[in-house]
């Protein structure tokens, strides 16, 4: 994906266009297959992939679809979620924290250390449990230090993490086409840094598509590893778009492959849209969410 669509961008440039709430109540996306009444998949979407609409909005969407979820919601905006009755399903910190400068490198540990432990008591007051963390860029590293770096830094956290019920959630992201110099680039590095926190409080975000682009065998991966998995993005290969027959991966046998393992977590929709309009964009949250419906 192109660097401008990148999602450290969008997080850090958000520009909301005004649309109406009003408009949006009387919306109803286009009806292509009924949704069924229950689903193995547990939904929920990214905020920052549907930054056209405020958070109100997108929350009034949401629950028009027929999904209570949403990720990556920083603490001041949780209010707003909880007032429309939807839950963050994976918790973002607006602080040091940052998909380039991550537990890998010490030098970033006691501004981490400090951020995270200041809002796992936030998350335990309002009833979440999810909670990402990053590797950082190698800046010259070699995974081998990297790991050791990163358990020095993650078992700060971790003990606070496992009294209060919290699961703190490493992203894998690919370093060939958006996050060059990431560290967290294969679910080799990410499994065998679990195993060597050896915490069931500590588990990998899962992305669908970076781990595409990075290394394929997607259902083979999830299949030999979901244990170490704790919550699952998705979104078109390639182009980082819908997940409809304009890209190479197949979602439901994905979903089926997920929900055959017995998870419980979240499956989250992170895709760019690439409608023209907010209606378009809307509907194909909804097509999106059918596809990774598994009953």
């Amino acid at each position: 994906m192109a660097q401008h669509n990148s999602r450290r961008k969008a997080l850090q440039q958000i520009a909301l266009a005004p649309l109406a709430l009003s408009s949006l109540s009387s919306f109803t996306p286009e009806k292509k297959t009924p949704m069924p009444a229950a689903s193995r998949i547990n939904h929920s979407v990214c905020k920052w992939t549907y930054d056209f609409l405020t958070l109100e909005e997108l929350c009034v969407v949401v629950k028009q679809i027929g999904f209570s979820a949403i990720d990556l919601l920083t603490p001041k905006e949780w209010p707003i979620a909880q007032k429309h009755g939807i839950y963050c399903s994976m918790c973002y910190i607006a602080g040091e924290v940052s998909l380039t400068k991550g537990f890998n490198n010490p030098q970033y540990h006691a501004a981490l250390v400090k951020d995270y432990l200041e809002v796992i008591p936030l998350m335990v007051k309002a009833g979440y449990k999810n909670l990402i963390c990053f590797s950082g860029n190698r800046e010259g590293m070699d995974d081998e230090t990297g790991l050791k770096n990163c358990v020095k830094g993650l078992q700060q956290i971790l003990p606070a993490a496992e009294k209060n019920g919290i699961i703190i959630q490493m992203e894998l992201f690919n370093s060939k086409v958006d996050h060059a110099g990431y560290m967290a680039d294969k679910s080799a590095w990410g499994v065998e840094l679990c195993k060597r926190l050896g915490s069931e409080n500590f588990k990998l975000l899962y992305d669908i598509y970076h781990m595409q682009v990075n290394e394929g065998d997607v259902i083979h991966t999830i299949k030999d590893n979901h244990q170490y998995f704790g919550h699952y993005h998705t979104a078109g290969v390639p182009g980082r778009h819908e997940i409809n027959e304009t890209q190479e991966l197949f979602y439901p046998a994905i979903m089926k492959a997920i929900a055959d393992t017995g998870f419980t977590g979240y499956v989250a929709q992170e895709y760019i849209p690439t409608g023209k309009t907010k209606a378009e964009k809307i509907t194909a949250l909804k097509d999106a969410v059918q596809r990774c419906t598994i009953a």
